[in-house]
């Protein structure tokens, strides 16, 4: 069976983004026309979601009366304010009560891809096995313009995945979207911290799979990221005749 939740990460300050964030969130930052969140929850209600927890922080307000706005649909959005930021790893741990005990999609709100000839979410859940806590979404490193030079991740033959080590360059990054088990959680105490140490857990256990994107996927941090991107969506919209 499908994953049947999903948590959407929205909370950040987003201060590489600014000044396009000095009032508004990371996530609602317009891309084709519509804020970045609203196509990330499009994919999700799309692969067969039925509940998404978005955590908010900066612009809360801002943000739930954005959800609000979406039409009633057979996905459920659950908006959870966080007063204190909890970081991606705590955010997922203070939720979990409501994302269920079967394996969710974690998705950063400010990540935007376009999928190949098999949707992204359905091919993480096609690698899913009990033999991992989760499974990340990568994508090569010399696709990404304005990306981390040296890379995020290497992986071997059956996808499990390494870290770089000092001053070696690997051809992945980390893509904004995971699918993982509770378990990755597992252990850890309530309040702040990274998802990069429950992956630092997972990765010692041979426990982290990945699966290379073979759509398009944009690196966006900064506003002239976000410029790129939307030219490139452009551009694209021309040549199909749109």
């Amino acid at each position: 069976m499908p994953p049947r939740a999903a948590m959407l990460l929205a909370a950040g300050l987003g201060l590489r983004m600014r000044p396009l964030t000095a009032h508004t969130a990371k996530a609602l930052l317009p891309l084709g026309g519509r804020p970045l969140l609203d196509h990330a929850l499009d994919r999700l209600d799309a692969a067969g979601v039925q509940t998404v927890v978005v955590n908010t922080h900066w612009q809360a307000e801002r943000i739930a009366a954005h959800l609000a706005t979406r039409p009633q649909g057979r996905l459920r959005i659950v908006a959870r304010g966080e007063g204190t930021l909890l970081d991606t790893g705590g955010a997922v741990r203070a939720a979990l009560g409501e994302l269920g005990a079967a394996p969710f999609f974690i998705v950063n709100g400010d990540t935007f891809w376009l999928d190949g000839p098999v949707p992204a979410l359905r091919r993480l859940a096609d690698a899913w096995s009990g033999a991992a806590d989760a499974v990340l979404l990568v994508h090569r490193s010399f696709q990404v313009q304005g990306g981390p030079d040296s890379g995020d991740f290497a992986l071997d033959q059956l996808g499990h995945v390494r870290r770089r080590s000092e001053g070696e360059i690997v051809p992945y990054v980390y893509a904004g979207v995971q699918l993982a088990a509770p378990a990755l959680f597992a252990g850890l105490p309530e309040g702040p911290f990274s998802v990069n140490c429950c992956w630092d857990r997972a990765i010692a256990a041979g426990r982290l799979r990945a699966v290379v994107h073979d759509g398009l996927w944009f690196h966006l941090s900064t506003p002239p990221d976000l410029a790129e991107a939307e030219s490139n969506l452009q551009a694209r919209a021309v040549g199909d005749g749109r």
